[in-house]
C-alpha cells in the first residue's frame, strides 16, 4: 500500500498508458490525448483521485479551463475501456492493475494514508460468482472495498 521510497511511480504511469493505448487500439475506441491526461492524472499516486480534484489538476496541466463534464467524460470512457476502477465508497477513481482481463475488483484502502491496492482473487471471485446465483442474485458490477490499515500505517499506530 504506502510505497517504498525506492519506488519509482514514473513507471506505473508509463505501464499504464502504454496498456491503454494497446487496448484502445484492439478495441477501436479514441484514447485521446485530454483521456491520456485524465488516466496519467489517476495514475499519478496509488490514492483514489476524485472528479474534481482531477478537474482542477487538468486546469493547472493545459493551462486552460475544464469543464466537469469534460472529466466526467474522460472517465466515463476510461471506465468503459476498463482502464480505472470507481472507488464508491471515496466518490473516486484509482488505475485498474489488470486492464484488459476480465476480473472482479478487490480494493484494499488505508484508512491513515488514503494508498489504495487491487487485489486480484481468484477465490473471491469464485466465492462471489458462487454466492449470487446460490440467492437469486445477478450482478452487474463487482466491486469489493475493504477499508483499513496498510502494513506501513499499521507500523506507525504500534511506534
Amino acid at each position: 500500500m504506502a510505497q517504498s521510497h525506492s519506488h519509482n511511480h514514473q513507471d506505473c504511469i508509463d505501464a499504464a498508458l502504454a496498456r491503454a493505448k494497446a487496448i484502445c487500439a484492439e478495441a477501436g475506441a479514441k484514447l485521446t490525448p485530454q483521456r491520456q491526461m485524465v488516466l496519467q492524472l489517476v495514475w499519478q499516486s496509488h490514492k483514489p483521485l476524485g472528479a474534481y480534484p482531477l478537474m482542477s489538476q487538468l486546469q493547472q496541466l493545459t493551462g486552460k479551463i475544464v469543464a466537469p463534464p469534460t472529466v466526467y467524460r474522460a472517465l466515463e470512457f476510461l471506465l468503459e475501456q476498463g482502464l480505472i476502477h470507481r472507488v464508491h465508497s471515496l466518490n473516486a477513481f484509482i488505475g485498474c492493475d489488470h486492464p484488459g482481463q476480465p476480473h472482479s475488483g478487490q480494493l484494499l484502502i488505508c484508512r491513515a494514508c488514503g494508498d489504495a491496492q487491487e487485489l486480484d482473487s481468484a477465490v473471491i471471485d469464485a466465492s462471489i460468482a458462487q454466492l449470487l446465483p446460490a440467492n437469486g442474485f445477478s450482478a452487474e458490477r463487482v466491486m469489493l472495498e475493504i477499508t483499513g490499515l496498510c502494513r506501513t500505517c499499521q507500523s506507525r499506530a504500534h511506534e
